[in-house]
């Protein structure tokens, strides 16, 4: 506890030296037009350190499913990130003991924003000094209307709740163990962009990715070309009837290939924080590999600037896939990469050829005994190959060029050397080779 302790101290203190002072600077020219501005005055400036809170700690989510849920702060979860919301110091200023309680309906996901604290910057200097509109500050990232601050109206929307009922149409089901032994029931529908209801629930659903997705932005729901899918858990309350909590949700850009072909881009994916770690994510992307690998007219299915954790999750799905096939069977991985890999995994699971590359030497090393020197090291220089390939082409291009008599002393500057591309080659190929085998295990498991 002391640690911890420890290192919120460092952070808060941290954030207080990078925060940008713009309450600071705005009283100082406040004082600056009245009156001349005491050195003693802005000494104290620093004691103000208190009312300056990392947003990080202070936020509170919860997903409500009934009224006894709004005081059980054990369903409390935190955003993982507030530069998007607060500005990148990520901090709220001019409250002591603060919580900002960002509710929503489980199901409907109904949004109420409220602040609790015990004591303000407005009254304790005097008024000089005014904290920041929390709720307008938030309430700017989130649609139209969509939000309460009458805790009151909030709760009316929860009583109507047990009637809410997932959008589209249902394409898989799935459990899930629960911690008493019991099963979780998960159900994924494809919804109709049409649908103006659905447009305003996924409005408020999509608001999660503010605080949870880095360099995150709304998508433009006007866009036809916008395939849905959400998650939702299918669970029994207290009266025992069935209703439903959304879990989380993807969005896939359906683009255009002649003649009259599409070919799908996975572009966003959010587990809501109290369902992560139940492999949610894992079986909303064979869901939709299975929706649109049953379409004639999909060429492949691609995914839009992955994140690394993303990447990983691909290619485990993607690896559990082509194990089934027959050219990924071990006889012919040993062989090498081949032609008839890409044409199977394209025709059979819509995979791209690069994405089939990479399940290939995913399922080589699943394959190699790496206790054995000789089929280790054939491994290897068989990755290295083709992550060497683009310095390859460039001292090719190089060549060619200085061949026309062009210069190419300044390109040459910028490409390292022989034995630096050799480090690199090998830190490269250690980054890989970890990745790979972290899939493999859960391959195993």
């Amino acid at each position: 506890m002391k640690k911890r302790a420890r290192r919120r101290l460092t952070r808060k203190r941290l954030i207080f030296r990078r925060y940008n002072y713009n309450h600071i600077l705005r009283l100082s020219i406040r004082l600056a037009k009245s009156r001349p501005v005491k050195r003693a005055k802005m000494a104290q400036i620093q004691e103000y350190q208190e009312y300056l809170l990392d947003a990080l700690e202070v936020v509170d989510f919860k997903l409500i499913r009934d009224k006894a849920d709004i005081n059980n702060d054990a369903m409390i979860f935190h955003p993982a990130m507030a530069h998007q919301i607060f500005g990148e110091t990520e901090t709220i200023f001019g409250y002591q003991d603060l919580h900002v309680r960002v509710l929503y309906t489980a199901g409907p996901l109904h949004i109420y924003l409220g602040v609790e604290y015990g004591s303000r910057v407005n009254e304790v200097s005097g008024g000089e000094m005014n904290a920041d509109d929390v709720v307008a500050t938030i309430a700017q990232s989130l649609p139209d209307g969509c939000y309460f601050i009458n805790l009151e109206e909030f709760l009316k929307t929860l009583d109507k709740a047990d009637k809410f009922q997932p959008f589209g149409e249902k394409i898989g089901e799935y459990t899930r163990p629960s911690d008493d032994g019991s099963e979780r029931l998960f159900e994924i529908y494809q919804c109709d962009y049409k649908v103006q209801s659905f447009l305003k629930f996924f409005a408020r659903l999509q608001t999660f990715i503010l605080w949870f997705v880095d360099a995150a932005s709304y998508i433009d729901t006007d866009d036809a070309q916008w395939c849905y899918f959400v998650c939702y858990e299918k669970y029994k309350n207290g009266d025992g009837q069935y209703q439903y909590a959304t879990a989380g949700y993807t969005t896939v850009y359906e683009y255009y290939a002649y003649p009259q072909n599409k070919r799908p881009r996975i572009s966003q994916m959010m587990i809501l924080p109290p369902f992560q770690k139940l492999g949610l994510a894992t079986q909303l992307v064979e869901t939709i590999y299975k929706y649109y690998q049953s379409q004639k007219n999909v060429v492949d299915i691609t995914v839009e600037d992955p994140s690394e954790d993303f990447q990983r999750l691909r290619n485990f799905v993607d690896a559990r896939f082509c194990k089934e096939l027959k050219s990924f069977s071990r006889a012919e991985i040993v062989n090498g990469f081949s032609k008839e890999m890409v044409r199977e995994a394209r025709e059979t699971l819509k995979l791209n050829p690069r994405q089939v590359r990479k399940v290939y030497e995913l399922l080589r090393l699943y394959y190699t005994n790496v206790s054995d020197d000789k089929e280790y090291r054939n491994y290897r220089l068989e990755v290295k190959k083709r992550l060497n390939a683009v310095y390859y082409k460039q001292l090719k291009d190089l060549k060619k060029m200085e061949r026309h008599k062009m210069d190419t002393e300044m390109m040459r500057a910028q490409l390292p050397n022989m034995k630096q591309r050799m480090e690199q080659l090998q830190e490269e190929y250690a980054v890989v080779e970890k990745d790979y085998k972290s899939t493999i295990a859960k391959l195993n498991a």
